[in-house]
């Protein structure tokens, strides 16, 4: 057992859990206790009753975030449930602070009812500047999101599109570091899940003009079954969706098929499942993003063997890290900044540009930066903030 599950064990135990609530001001007096409680606090109370967007300004709703699961689908887990997941929404609420400076609260649902969870998350979210849904597995997890884009705060998957935004910022990269068109990219996505699916779709269309649309040349997304295509029966509806911008040639058959001459190959399933060989047969300097933790879907020692260019994995031991803590703080942070009422799909690829711009220089080491960069959480907050206003037209609300 590696040195930091024990340590992991001992800090939960020791600590009781990695957060707490604080007062941010005192209370030591009779004069205090009238100023921030009874009777002093009927009169923010009454300001809001009349304009409730004061509610942003006088408590902490401009700058709190719920973290909302049901344990479904936690990373490398799987469905744990609500109160084995706390502490991961624990540590995310961590993050959120460390690098965004964003107050989050886990709030872990004892249900797996898509229609409960979503009346849930509509009644609690008076208190809350935004939403971010986390480790809720597909396909529920399109539909809670999906009916939550209304409520009048911004609601956010974080699986889907914070993966699918450090993806797209490490391909833009990788575009530099090979002289590569982006929109000659023959790419496969591996996993039709949550990440998978949102990756897809962003791929469609990365202009920042909505009047234009910037997309790769080619998707083929393969499930654990092979490759989609429209004479596979049984799909649901998010696999049928899919059919309408992937596979434009209907190949048939499983991922090594699909994989031939491709540029791009972005795994979000299961590891070892690609080899050396299946490399040797994409188009020259390939690029693999094998996201599957902890064994990615090929070891980066295999993947340069096969002539890999660039690899990227989920892994903090490896160069080229995709970590979603590379952009949720900074969504959100500029989401509260610019009083978004959702996330919209411009505002995730401003996220995705800003990411990459992070990196001057890109190289083959290094076209995502560090998660420890200074300043990543500001660049893509104040692109994500700029970015509120910009009303998303036609092309872009296929993301």
């Amino acid at each position: 057992m590696p040195d930091y599950y024990k340590k992991s064990i001992d800090l939960h135990k020791k600590l009781r859990g990695k957060i707490e609530i604080s007062n941010k001001t005192k209370v030591e007096s009779k004069e205090d206790l009238a100023v921030v409680y009874s009777p002093g606090v009927a009169q923010p109370c009454l300001a809001i009753q009349e304009n409730p967007e004061l509610a942003y300004d006088y408590t902490i709703k401009g700058n709190t975030v719920a973290i909302v699961s049901d344990g479904s689908a936690v990373l490398g887990l799987g469905n744990i449930g609500p109160k084995a997941a706390i502490p991961v929404m624990e540590g995310k609420a961590m993050l959120f602070k460390k690098f965004g400076g964003v107050d989050a609260f886990p709030i872990c649902l004892d249900t797996q009812n898509p229609q409960e969870i979503i009346d849930t998350v509509k009644r609690i979210s008076p208190v809350f500047g935004g939403v971010n849904l986390e480790d809720i597995s597909a396909p529920r997890c399109f539909e809670i999101e999906a009916a939550l884009q209304d409520i009048g705060i911004p609601v956010f998957h974080d699986d889907q599109h914070g993966t699918a935004i450090v993806t797209l910022a490490g391909i833009l990269n990788s575009c530099k570091v090979l002289d590569k068109k982006f929109d000659e990219l023959k790419v496969v996505v591996n996993g039709a899940g949550s990440a998978g699916v949102a990756i897809s779709k962003l791929l469609r269309c990365i202009s920042l003009d909505p009047s234009q649309c910037l997309s790769v040349r080619e998707i083929i997304i393969c499930d654990s079954k092979g490759i989609i295509h429209k004479n596979r029966t049984n799909l649901n509806s998010v696999k049928e969706e899919l059919l309408t911008f992937s596979n434009p040639n209907n190949v048939e058959g499983y991922l090594q098929d699909a994989i031939k001459d491709a540029d791009v190959f972005i795994g979000v399933s299961k590891g070892n499942i690609l080899s050396a060989e299946d490399v040797k047969t994409m188009n020259i300097n390939p690029v693999i993003f094998a996201l599957a933790n902890p064994e990615p879907e090929i070891a980066p020692e295999e993947a340069y063997k096969g002539g890999a260019a660039i690899v990227a994995t989920g892994r903090s031991d490896y160069p080229n890290q995709v970590n979603n803590v590379l952009v949720f703080p900074g969504i959100f942070r500029g989401a509260l900044d610019g009083r978004a009422k959702k996330i919209t799909p411009i505002m995730k690829l401003a996220a995705a540009y800003a990411l990459a711009d992070c990196v001057e220089n890109p190289t083959r080491e290094r076209i995502i930066p560090s998660s420890f960069d200074e300043g990543i959480a500001n660049k893509v907050s104040s692109a994500v903030a700029n970015s509120c206003s910009v009303i998303s037209e036609h092309n872009h609300n296929r993301i």
